[in-house]
């Protein structure tokens, strides 16, 4: 994760990381100026083909999204879906405005990047 997840501008700190279901995980995001920007959320299942976390941005407290990751084979290659669910529209629209709009692709991109490396 210290590798993708977050755009290239910011530095990732693992604050911590228990992938199990229970488990809790918080990462950094920081700026060339030294800002931090915080996530954290807890594991509800952890398998080979399926990832569930909720996920808080802590810049908007109380507004948590459900993550859901499946890990799909495909002739030896593996179609990762994410889908992301929101409480409501205005916090889906509030996560957008924030910058995962443009964040997302990116970050996906870099994780693309690195797998092809592997």
């Amino acid at each position: 994760m210290i590798q993708w997840w977050s755009p290239k501008r910011f530095t990732i700190i693992v604050d911590k990381m228990d992938m199990k279901p229970g488990g809790v995980w918080r990462i950094l995001n920081r700026d060339a100026e030294g800002k931090e920007y915080g996530f954290h959320g807890v594991y509800h299942e952890v398998s080979p083909s399926r990832l569930v976390y909720t996920f808080e941005f802590e810049g908007m407290p109380g507004h948590v999204l459900l993550g859901i990751v499946t890990f799909e084979d495909r002739d030896g290659r593996t179609k990762v879906i994410e889908k992301s669910v929101f409480e409501s529209v205005w916090d889906r629209d509030g996560m957008l405005k924030s910058g995962m709009e443009e964040s997302g692709p990116e970050i996906m991109d870099r994780l693309a990047e690195l797998v092809e490396k592997k």
